[in-house]
């Protein structure tokens, strides 16, 4: 049995879990979410404990019941305390701001200013420091904030020479030497 799909999911304060057939909805303080269960898996729900079991023994049913078990649990844990990630952006003359609430505006070294549209549910913030500027997103949707994240870095990802670019913080990019100069070679 999946040690992941057999633990049981806590419902914390505030955080409300419907059933609708299929259809799991989560509601909470930072937002709500949905997910639709897969035709393997069932839902048992008993106070404040969410526990998940298959309906058979087959191999798509074990490799779902795992899965299934941890995206309700980060659905619920997105809804009461939500998921921050954080990129850094380094290389002279790289800077963000924000322009109204959905439109992250930056300037990575190309010849125009780069314009990324927020979707839905994803907040950002631009921290400049004395250092290199800090991106940080927030989302109740795990998934949503993970993809905004890498579309971002993507933008202009770390290069190995200089370790320009944009990256995750705490992200070790290994850099490369470069070529060796030798003399005049006469």
């Amino acid at each position: 049995m999946s040690r992941v799909g057999k633990s049981p999911i806590a419902i914390p304060k505030g955080v409300k879990v419907e059933l609708n057939g299929k259809l799991v909805k989560v509601s909470g303080p930072k937002g709500n979410l949905q997910h639709t269960l897969p035709e393997e898996i069932t839902l048992k729900q008993e106070n404040d404990v969410v526990t998940l079991a298959r309906v058979n023994e087959e191999r798509k049913a074990r490799a779902l019941h795992g899965l299934t078990r941890a995206l309700l649990n980060n659905m619920v844990h997105g809804v009461s305390a939500g998921f921050v990630r954080e990129l850094e952006i380094i290389g002279v003359g790289y800077r963000a701001q924000m322009r109204g609430k959905d439109i992250l505006n930056l300037y990575l070294g190309h010849s125009h200013p780069i314009d990324y549209f927020l979707p839905k549910g994803v907040t950002a913030s631009v921290e400049p420091g004395k250092g290199n500027p800090k991106i940080k997103l927030e989302s109740c949707d795990k998934q949503l904030i993970g993809e905004v994240a890498a579309q971002i870095r993507r933008l202009r990802e770390p290069e190995p020479y200089k370790g320009k670019g944009v990256r995750y913080v705490g992200e070790y990019v290994k850099k490369k030497v470069g070529k060796a100069v030798v003399g005049s070679g006469k």
